[in-house]
């Protein structure tokens, strides 16, 4: 099985054709799996199958975290899959990228050989200000979800986050990705603003149970929450992690966010075959 190995902010991915490859859906969880495994297999903070799209879209993007759980939608994933899809032919148009997810059609553009922008899936719920009570504490933050159905996340502003070990954070992230009021559980953003216009954050991921370098949708999450919150407006926001900076335009109307765009690199490894 051919294979190419992708990342974007950092955030890496194993990406295959399906179109050549037809794993069946019944398999790709237990591959993704056994793949993702780092130091065992190659390794990797996700899976995405690229094949033709089903619905109103030019090409499927079916995206599976680490531990094989099914994945809404990935910010950095999609920025990949556009390249991927250039690159390899199945998409030939280079100004407008339609690709299916699970939460949604999502709009990529190119915007140089490494960069893409990408209109990431609305904003469907928000609950503001909300308090979980944990063993040891209470955390306040915000609740949002993106797409539908709705990639959840939980935004939380947290001092002196550039200094904080992410081990000392773990055990919360945990506590918190795993709260019984988050039904479909969230990715947990931890976030300390850095500068008029722009934060600093470190996202414990679902799906991989750990911290990762970057978040797509975490950025775009935490810069919906800051625009609404007042603390930031106007276009690029710079979102940075440990992976690089991710630049997201919140686009307002009437004081409601209408629309998201994501911009950041996607750059392809290598290729490889497993056998």
């Amino acid at each position: 099985m051919k294979f190419t190995k992708m990342q974007g902010t950092c955030n890496d991915f194993i990406v295959i054709n399906n179109e050549e490859e037809k794993i069946s859906a019944e398999r790709m969880p237990e591959l993704t799996s056994f793949l993702c495994q780092r130091r065992v297999s190659v390794g990797a903070d996700g899976m995405m199958f690229i094949s033709k799209a089903t619905k109103d879209a030019d090409v499927k993007m079916n995206f599976y975290n680490a531990d094989g759980s099914r994945g809404e939608m990935c910010g950095n994933g999609v920025r990949c899959a556009a390249k991927y899809s250039y690159d390899n032919g199945l998409y030939s148009d280079s100004r407008e990228l339609r690709i299916e997810t699970d939460a949604g059609t999502v709009k990529v553009w190119p915007v140089g050989s490494q960069h893409y922008r990408v209109r990431l899936n609305p904003i469907t719920k928000v609950k503001p200000d909300i308090t979980l009570e944990l063993e040891d504490r209470s955390v306040k933050g915000w609740y949002i979800e993106l797409g539908n159905p709705g990639l959840p996340h939980f935004v939380l502003f947290y001092d002196g986050l550039r200094n904080e070990k992410e081990s000392a954070l773990w055990h919360l992230g945990r506590k918190i990705r795993q709260h019984s009021t988050l039904k479909r559980g969230a990715n947990v953003n931890f976030v300390q603003i850095t500068g008029w216009n722009s934060a600093f954050i470190k996202t414990f991921e679902r799906g991989v149970e750990d911290f990762t370098y970057a978040c797509g949708t975490g950025a775009g999450a935490v810069a919906a929450v800051l625009s609404m919150k007042g603390i930031m407006g106007g276009r690029c926001i710079e979102i940075c992690s440990a992976g690089g900076t991710l630049k997201v335009d919140p686009v307002e109307k009437d004081g409601v966010i209408k629309d998201l765009f994501l911009t950041g690199d996607a750059v392809t490894v290598y290729e490889g075959e497993i056998r």
